[in-house]
């Protein structure tokens, strides 16, 4: 009880809130665009499952985070990983929506939710640990607070991007400019993005145009299978 008196743990707590407010704006969009194939029924589990085992992870994650960072090629690697994502996502054929309902899974959704989340909050779970400042009880509270935030902004996206596709290219293009983003950052290119520094917005800028420009191609050549096909 005392805890919950403490005007420190309140403090911290809105802290950590925030901060997932702030950060959670890029997974809402990952949770949406690998959930939004499904039908509305696995819909709802997928981003449920997807969004409560990713705050799961967050929490195990912020134990190791500040090590797995200064391993060098991991984010390197884990940028390439969010590109790939990125790709699969967008190539989707949103014109024959029936199809991929029927063959969505909301296993292969859940999956690639924990996988772009994982690699995605590596950088933000050592910003929460801080917030925390070395509190177990703060750090789950405010992760499973942040559950209904991604959760109501991840069915919001998934209503816009059915109302305005071009959501989805945004969409992709944000999931390819964090790719890049992460690649950057990698420890063993601190020596070259400190010598050039906009090399870091042009491996951001390069990731969304990658994931964009392969994305597309990958749903056209898919479209005209389909139409031969027909």
């Amino acid at each position: 009880m005392e805890l919950l008196q403490s005007i420190e743990f309140w403090v911290g707590l809105l802290k950590i809130v925030w901060i997932n407010i702030i950060l959670s704006g890029d997974n809402a969009v990952v949770i949406a665009l690998a959930a939004r194939s499904l039908p509305p029924e696995q819909q709802k589990k997928a981003i449920f499952w997807g969004s409560g085992a990713a705050v799961v992870l967050r929490i195990a994650l912020t134990v190791v985070a500040a090590q797995l960072l200064a391993l060098s090629f991991l984010q390197i690697i884990g940028g390439a990983l969010l590109l790939w994502i990125g790709v699969q996502l967008l190539s989707e054929n949103d014109e024959d929506e029936g199809h991929a309902k029927e063959h969505g899974s909301l296993m292969m959704a859940v999956r690639t939710i924990l996988i772009a989340d994982l690699v995605m909050s590596l950088d933000n779970v050592i910003a929460v640990a801080a917030a925390a400042k070395g509190s177990t009880t703060l750090l789950v509270l405010g992760l499973a607070i942040s559950i209904p935030l991604v959760i109501f902004g991840s069915t919001l996206m998934i209503r816009l991007m059915a109302r305005f596709p071009v959501i989805v290219m945004f969409g992709a293009g944000l999931i390819g400019w964090v790719g890049g983003e992460t690649i950057a950052s990698d420890v063993a290119l601190h020596d070259v993005l400190v010598a050039q520094p906009w090399l870091h917005y042009g491996a951001a800028a390069a990731g969304a145009t990658l994931v964009l420009a392969l994305g597309r191609a990958l749903q056209l050549r898919q479209s005209r299978r389909d139409a031969a096909g027909a």
